[in-house]
């Protein structure tokens, strides 16, 4: 069987050789593996995998080999209670959905949304018109319509809304996860520059040996301390269907803050307008504003935005557009400006790009970036890389 494994992960694409096959053979003889699967496991795969890019080529291999297992560990997945709790929610089809017509613009979305708000005096469901719930009206919860404002609903459902009317509690991403880094680190090694900086600290071997060679005496020579010179401003769009991808967020994040000194990070939701703010629970309270990053970090700072670009075209294209506030100015003009400053600047999307096409609001973005998004995977992440060097 391990012969069979061993020429599977050469057919599936994973560089392994015979020398580690041997090195595999000699731990398993020497008892390090027993008779546990999981102690296996992370044996062949510490023997076999030398590129984190392989990782998940050897877990298939390794689950198709040894009877489809396709996980190792103790980890217990939770269903959430709101998954199996019954709620009074609207279903339709996809041919349903594909009838109900949108009210035509923004404009005409935001003043029916003011008639109704003024002639409405009691609750409903299920209609097509009011402010209620489960119904195809524009402006409600747990409903379906093209276009509208969402109101009282916890989470989004399809992701049509252009407005949300609700206040929203968004959570800090944490710095501190360790757990899945190690390759997202590895990728963003890549784009880090030394420099000599500061005062000379640390042994010049080479010219030391050089010098004392030439003078014929012992000639010590200092240099300063080499440091990744690399600057990085990093925009982080977080709630709303934002949601999914937090753990992977967190992870670019903590190897974010490991691999680069020079490292300021802000949030923002949807797209950029005037003001991104530091910490989520203050967010309306305590913000900065974007004229003011754009005066305090020179053109230097590398950017990069992380976020779906999965949102209504009016918030990348229209004043008023954004789903949480009054914007006097569209997002796109702030993006603009961004990119007119930082000439090095990415956008990382944690959506396949496989789904962009069908993204009107990603086309727009893909299109602000001048076609420097890149989706959020390793592979990915390399690219992007590249594109900020």
């Amino acid at each position: 069987m391990l012969t069979n494994f061993f020429y599977d992960l050469k057919d599936g694409g994973v560089p392994v050789s015979i020398k580690e096959y041997l090195m595999l053979m000699e731990a398993m003889q020497a008892g390090c593996a027993n008779y546990s699967v999981d102690d296996f496991y992370f044996l062949s795969r510490s023997a076999f995998v030398k590129d984190e890019k392989n990782l998940d080529k050897f877990d298939r291999i390794f689950g198709k080999v040894f009877e489809g297992i396709e996980f190792i560990g103790d980890e217990e997945v939770e269903v959430p209670e709101e998954w199996l709790r019954k709620m009074a929610e609207l279903y339709l089809s996809k041919e349903e959905m594909e009838k109900i017509e949108a009210l035509g613009s923004w404009d005409e979305i935001m003043e029916t949304l003011k008639k109704r708000l003024e002639e409405q005096d009691e609750r409903h469901q299920g209609g097509n018109k009011w402010v209620g719930t489960a119904g195809t009206s524009p402006f409600g919860a747990y409903g379906y319509n093209p276009e509208g404002v969402r109101i009282g609903q916890k989470e989004g459902r399809h992701g049509r809304a252009v407005k949300v009317w609700d206040k929203r509690e968004y959570k800090n991403l944490d710095d501190t996860i360790e757990l899945g880094t190690r390759n997202i680190k590895i990728a963003l090694r890549k784009l880090r520059q030394f420099a000599r900086k500061g005062e000379a600290t640390e042994l010049d071997l080479d010219g030391t040996i050089k010098a004392t060679a030439h003078n014929g005496f012992l000639d010590i020579k200092m240099v300063p301390e080499r440091h990744n010179a690399v600057k990085i401003l990093l925009f982080l769009d977080v709630g709303g269907s934002m949601d999914p991808h937090i753990k992977v967020c967190e992870e670019l994040f903590s190897a974010a803050r490991t691999e680069f000194k020079h490292l300021e990070f802000f949030y923002f939701h949807n797209c950029l307008y005037e003001r991104v703010w530091k910490d989520n629970v203050r967010r309306f309270n305590d913000v900065t504003s974007t004229m003011d990053v754009l005066h305090t970090f020179p053109h230097d700072y590398k950017v990069i935005f992380v976020g779906d670009a999965s949102m209504s075209p009016y918030e990348i294209t229209y004043p008023g557009g954004s789903v949480e506030h009054w914007n006097e100015e569209a997002g796109e003009v702030w993006m603009k400006r961004m990119t007119d400053i930082y000439q090095k600047a990415v956008w990382l999307n944690p959506i396949p790009d496989t789904h962009w096409e069908y993204s009107h609001s990603i086309q727009i973005m893909k299109t602000i970036m001048e076609d420097r998004m890149f989706p959020l995977t390793l592979a990915g992440l390399e690219d992007a890389i590249k594109a900020l060097r």
